[in-house]
């Protein structure tokens, strides 16, 4: 299965500084149709930096993906969406393979093995003191530490 770069070219800076850059949006992995319906949902949420009035916007279909030609109050910029087939990556990651000299992994217990003893109370760990911070999802905590100390400037 083949792996598609979906790719973004813009226009940035204005004026005589005014120049393309292009940047990978993302990659997906499938038929290049895929790839083409994916770009096309990556342009109804593109909004270029420049220009920040736009006057009129223009979207064309190509036969690589798309163009997109927004009108300013003083220049016009462009933003040309392609779909790519990744053919060399320096930066992914390669697979590891097992060292030959490695141990075979452990064998399993029987089913009929008796589970392990369960930890006596008085040897466990004892339980974090203190009080619980509220966290997101992701683990950040909800109210900084920093947040309500008099001792700070």
């Amino acid at each position: 299965m083949a792996t598609w770069g979906l790719i973004v070219e813009m226009t940035v800076g204005t004026g005589e500084r005014k120049h393309m850059e292009a940047s990978v949006l993302a990659h997906v992995e499938g038929s290049r149709e895929e790839a083409l319906a994916e770009l096309g949902e990556w342009i109804g949420r593109y909004t270029p930096e420049h220009p920040r009035s736009p006057k009129r916007s223009r979207i064309f279909r190509t036969a690589d993906g798309f163009l997109l030609v927004i009108d300013g109050a003083w220049q016009t910029f462009s933003s040309r969406f392609t779909v790519a087939e990744l053919v060399k990556d320096s930066a992914a990651p390669q697979p590891v393979p097992p060292p030959e000299d490695a141990a075979p992994p452990p064998a399993a217990p029987p089913e009929d093995a008796a589970p392990p003893p369960a930890v006596p109370p008085e040897d466990a760990a004892p339980a974090p003191s203190g009080p619980t911070v509220d966290r997101y999802a992701d683990g950040v905590p909800v109210k900084p530490a920093w947040l309500g100390r008099t001792d700070l400037p």
